[in-house]
């Protein structure tokens, strides 16, 4: 791999793309636990005192790799990985934002078992009638484990009131 190839994602940008995410997520901790609160009382700490702190701390290590990248990398040329591996990447990343998207919708079962069926059948090339299969016996495990056998409820989105459970 050229240190100066033209094709890809050059460092400079993956650093500050990753400090403005990580600032972002700690910008978004920090208003989240204010509206809990984060003052003192009589009776201690707000709710939010300790993970407002720790969000701010987030946000200026952000901060500090911000300036960090713009120092160090900013008009340097290198390159942080080449086009073909992004699209490694991404073949592996598209699927589990995907994955995230349906579970919020219809459950974490459905989204497991789509997942599942899906990576094995287009990534993993194995035949159509494995893949499907082994999704749903992955996610019907899941619910005998989680469901029966530790009694700890997972979002199951409308397929909790098309099946009656609960």
């Amino acid at each position: 791999m050229s240190e100066n190839s033209t094709s890809g994602v050059s460092r400079f940008a993956m650093e500050v793309g990753v400090a403005l995410l990580t600032g972002a997520f700690g910008i978004a901790v920090c208003i989240g636990s204010s509206e809990a609160g984060t003052g003192w009382t009589d009776m201690g700490p707000d709710a939010g005192y300790f993970p407002f702190y720790i969000g701010l701390l987030i946000a200026l290590g952000s901060i500090a790799n911000l300036v960090a990248a713009l120092i160090k990398h900013r008009g340097s040329g290198e390159i942080s990985f080449e086009a073909a591996r992004f699209k490694v990447v991404l073949s592996f990343l598209l699927p589990l934002v995907a994955f995230a998207g349906i579970s919020t919708f219809l459950g974490l079962y459905v989204g497991t078992a789509l997942y599942i069926a899906g990576a094995m059948t287009f990534q993993g090339r194995y035949k159509w009638w494995i893949g499907p299969p082994a999704g749903i016996a992955v996610a019907l495990f899941f619910f005998v484990v989680f469901e029966i056998g530790f009694k700890v409820p997972l979002l199951k989105g409308p397929v909790e009131a098309w099946f009656g459970i609960y």
